[in-house]
Formats: structure tokens, sequence, C-alpha cells
């Protein structure tokens, strides 16, 4: 009987957090679960870097359901809750405390952590990463208006914290190891319109730029950059990329390569063990190949198929890759992760700041990214998920409706 059962989820994340309503609402009578080791609900990242962190959303909006809603759903979600070992054999999991909790499903949803710079002065107060709530309250209390901040990476996170902390007051510094802005994300052009697009807003971005040191006593005073020059600053914002949390994976001898190996029903080498979310490393039908989303709307769709498939409801899970970021006044959405494209049509202005870039490849279309243009980067979504042939001209063309090209 269902209600005999125990299903745990390891991870208070977006990801586990569907997992559990989930099993819910397909009907799971049997026991639900969640350990988490932050003090917090599921929540959203996405505002932790723009309306969280600029102070127009307060923490508790972040979270995904009201805390009452756990309770009357019958999910028993443990807090500061750290799971040490799983046994596949006894089918448990050993929490810090000693305490040891059977199952009869598992959920990995541990997620991502920062990957941490190893240079000195990185103890100092006022040097930050920046991925739970607790990061950005503690950022918030660091802002000085007119004072230098120092963002160490020009990655997603950095150029939102950039923009971010430039509507705050504080003269955004970005520092990029690398010859572009978002070098494994977009194409060199994009990389280019970012630097423009931030650069006319008063970001100051130095590129091929490293840190070498950080300076000061008890808190951060400069920062030594690669190119000898020193930067005064009061806040830093580290955000270099993240790590997957496959540890207990390990620990367990899942099969781990890049996350947390998973097949299309987010099953892992375990077949009594699933995972989803930023730590899995699922096979992508569109893509053909294999890849680990860090993204919105993967945590909550591949939690929600998780759950089905713990049921013994197998529906594949395969979806084109989304993503989306805010800066200043830019609304910029991504769809596919192209490794190779052989024609690029633009369509809009870019110089306006209201455009989407597709990527075809033989007639296809592979990717897009779009600028403030949400209603042609959908259709052109549905282009894709069709495998419409289509030409670089028709997309271009703005007097042609993208709709008509669905009926062709």
């Amino acid at each position: 009987m269902s209600e005999d059962r125990t299903f745990i989820i390891i991870g208070a994340s977006q990801a586990g957090g569907w997992i559990a309503k989930t099993l819910r609402t397909e009907g799971f009578e049997g026991k639900v679960i969640v350990l988490g080791e932050e003090p917090f609900l599921p929540y959203e990242r996405p505002p932790l870097s723009k309306g969280a962190l600029l102070g127009d959303v307060d923490v508790d909006s972040t979270y995904f359901w009201a805390p009452e809603s756990y309770e009357a759903e019958d999910i028993d979600v443990r807090l500061n809750t750290r799971v040490v070992a799983i046994s596949r054999d006894a089918k448990t999991v050993t929490l810090a405390n000693g305490e040891i909790l059977s199952w009869d499903k598992l959920a990995i949803t541990t997620g991502a952590r920062v990957r941490p710079i190893e240079i000195e002065g990185t103890e100092l107060n006022g040097v930050h990463y920046l991925r739970t709530i607790e990061d950005t309250l503690a950022i918030q209390k660091n802002i000085q208006r007119e004072s230098n901040a120092l963002i160490v990476g020009g990655g997603w996170i950095g150029l939102e914290c950039a923009a971010t902390l430039k509507k705050l007051g504080c003269n955004p510094i970005v520092v990029e190891f690398a010859d572009r802005l978002c070098g494994r994300a977009v194409t060199p052009q994009i990389s280019e319109w970012l630097l423009d697009f931030h650069k006319s807003r008063g970001v100051d971005i130095r590129l091929r730029t490293g840190v070498e040191k950080f300076h000061g006593k008890d808190r951060v005073l400069s920062a030594k950059l690669s190119n000898g020059d020193e930067v005064n600053c009061s806040l830093v914002v580290i955000g270099v990329g993240v790590i997957p949390n496959v540890e207990l994976a390990n620990q367990a001898n899942l099969q781990v390569d890049n996350g947390i190996c998973v097949d299309e029903m987010c099953q892992t080498s375990d077949p009594d063990i699933f995972s989803a979310g930023d730590v899995a490393n699922h096979p992508n039908s569109y893509l053909n190949r294999r890849i680990r989303l860090e993204s919105w709307e993967n945590a909550m769709n591949q939690g929600i198929s998780a759950a089905k498939s713990m049921l013994g409801k197998q529906i594949p899970y395969s979806e084109i890759p989304w993503f989306w970021s805010d800066q200043f006044d830019a609304n910029i959405q991504m769809i596919g992760i192209p490794l190779e494209w052989d024609t690029t049509a633009t369509r809009g202005n870019m110089e306006a700041n209201e455009f989407v870039q597709f990527y075809l490849k033989d007639g296809l279309i592979v990717g897009a990214i779009s600028v403030n243009s949400t209603r042609d980067l959908r259709l052109g979504k549905r282009l894709m998920q069709a495998g419409k042939q289509v030409t670089g001209k028709d997309l271009e063309n703005v007097n042609l409706k993208l709709q008509t090209l669905l009926k062709n």
C-alpha cells in the first residue's frame, strides 16, 4: 500500500520542493520527508541577484509555497539537517545527528555550491559569494553608496549583480579573466553586445583580468588585479561558477559525471534513487547529448518528472533548455545550447536593445537569444519544437509574422 511507503528527498531545493508537492498532487499517501541543510524552505534563486538584492522583494516572497502548506499536505520538512551517508543496501540515510531514516524511494536534489577562488584575502569582511538567501542578506549589509563594488566573474550572476549594485548607487567594476563576457553561454557577437550595454550604463568592465589578492585588515579595502592595478573597493562579489553537490552520490557509488547521471526518467544507476535539478546530468533529445542544467525551469519541470517516475509513471523528461536574466532594462532569454550552426539570423534592432538572434543548422533552429523580444523567442521555440525548416531571410523579415512559418 502506498500509505505504508516512505519517500525521502535530500535537498530542500526548488527541485526537491517540486518533487514533494508533485507526489501529493499525484495522489501519493505515504510519508514524504524533505531534508534540507539551509534554514529556509524551498525558495527561488533568481531574485537573489536582482529583486531581493535590490530590496524590491523580501525574503519570504522568494518561497515557492507558504510555510503552512507543507503541514497541510503532510510533508515533513526538516531544515538545518544534513545527510552524511546513504545506504543503498539497507535503504537508509544517516543524518549528522546520528539519526537513521529508512526509505522506499529516494531523491537527491542537492543542487550546487559556489566555486571558490583560492587567493589571499577572501576571508575578509565584505568579500562575498552569491548563492543563498543568507548571501544576499550579507551583501545588502555591506553596500555603500558611491563606493566601488568589485565583481569577480563576467557571467550571468556577475552581470546581474553589477546592474543591481549600480541601481543601488555603487560603482560596479567587473573583472573577467576570459576575453569576453558570458563566454560559455553566448556567441562572441552577443558578448560584445553585453559589453557595450553594460558600459553604456556606467559599469566598468575589465576583460582578460583576474584578481591576485584582496587587501584589508578586518574588512576588504582594495584588490590587486592580475595586470598590477590596485582597485579600491568596499564590497566584493565573487561569481565564477558552481560545483554540483555529488558527494553523497559518490559515497553511495552512484554513477557520477559532472553531476549525478540519470536517464530520461530521472532515475539514477540505482532504480530506487532519483535525481533532478542543478545536480542532475540527464540526456536531452533536443540537444542529442547529455547535459547538466543550472536553470529555474529545469529544476521545476525535472522535479515534477522525477516525482512521477518515483510513482512508476514513466514519462520521459526532455525539454528545450530555457534561461533568462534581467539586467538593467533588458530582459534576456535564451533557448537551446547550440554547439554549432551554419546560419545566424537577427530579427529586430540590436542597437535599440530589442531583438532575437537565431542560430540555424541545416535549416532548423538549434538555439536563440532574445533581448526584450519575448514573443518572437516564444514563437521561435515553437518552430524549434516542431522541427520546422526555416530560412534566415524569413526570420529576419520583421514584416513576416513568425506564426505563419508554423503553418508551412
